[in-house]
């Protein structure tokens, strides 16, 4: 099962943060944003599918979020909760923690901001349009 979410890169995106992905729904970023990887995000974690929301509720279950722009690629995987809300109409976060709220999609994620390739950071700091695929297994 997928999610897809469109958005774009953005001047300030530094991919910096080390325990935390982000995707946003705001127009804007400001350099203290860190974690943020793209902006005007065409869906958030309230508009995923039911089935969808409550596959990634499973504890055992292997969550994927793989990035495309302008021809760079990087994946980064984490792990299901029961207690993911999926709530946020606004941002969908990673997290290499165990910390839950609305905007958490996956859990224990193997690397955060700081983990992606560097060449698809520069695409997005340079304003690319990114693609996020979510996808769950398990």
């Amino acid at each position: 099962m997928e999610e897809v979410i469109h958005a774009r890169g953005h001047e300030h995106v530094s991919a910096a943060h080390a325990s935390t992905f982000e995707v946003t729904t705001d127009d804007y970023l400001t350099p203290a944003g860190d974690c943020i990887l793209a902006i005007d995000a065409d869906r958030a974690p309230a508009d995923f599918d039911p089935a969808f929301v409550r596959a990634c509720r499973n504890a055992d279950a292997t969550i994927a979020v793989t990035l495309e722009a302008d021809g760079h690629r990087d994946s980064v995987e984490g792990r299901g909760d029961p207690d993911l809300a999926f709530e946020s109409d606004r941002s969908a976060v990673g997290r290499t923690s165990e910390h839950v709220d609305e905007r958490t999609i996956l859990l224990e994620a193997a690397f955060a901001a700081e983990g992606f390739d560097r060449d698809l950071v520069e695409a997005l700091a340079d304003g690319a349009d990114l693609t996020v695929t979510i996808t769950v297994k398990g």
